[in-house]
């Protein structure tokens, strides 16, 4: 009691403002983690786009593979049926044939 006659009041120590600042440190952190989050979601809404549209082209790409070895295989089949006919004559006669134009390319030429 002796300091209630010396004029000194007794003042607690203040726990309200320190819970305010801890409750808005929690709600800025809060808000953070928000902008974060919407964030991430918006990241992955866009990493699924891309996923989307890159299947798209690689079914595409698939597709067209396709296409080319059905031909291609077509076209050596024929080839192979070419060869295995009795064409072989063919390359003779265009033997023949391109001595022919070269023998008469020589005689125009000559008497030119």
């Amino acid at each position: 009691m002796r300091r209630a006659r010396d004029g000194y009041q007794y003042q607690p120590i203040p726990r309200a403002p320190t819970e305010n600042v801890l409750e808005h440190e929690n709600e800025r952190m809060a808000e953070e983690l928000s902008g974060k989050i919407s964030t991430l979601k918006h990241m992955s809404i866009e990493i699924g786009n891309e996923v989307r549209y890159q299947d798209k082209i690689l079914r595409g790409l698939d597709d067209d593979a396709d296409r080319s070895s059905g031909f291609l295989g077509k076209t050596m089949s024929r080839v192979l049926n070419l060869g295995k006919g009795n064409h072989n004559y063919y390359i003779f006669y265009l033997f023949l044939f391109s001595i022919f134009v070269f023998f008469v390319l020589y005689i125009v030429l000559k008497f030119r």
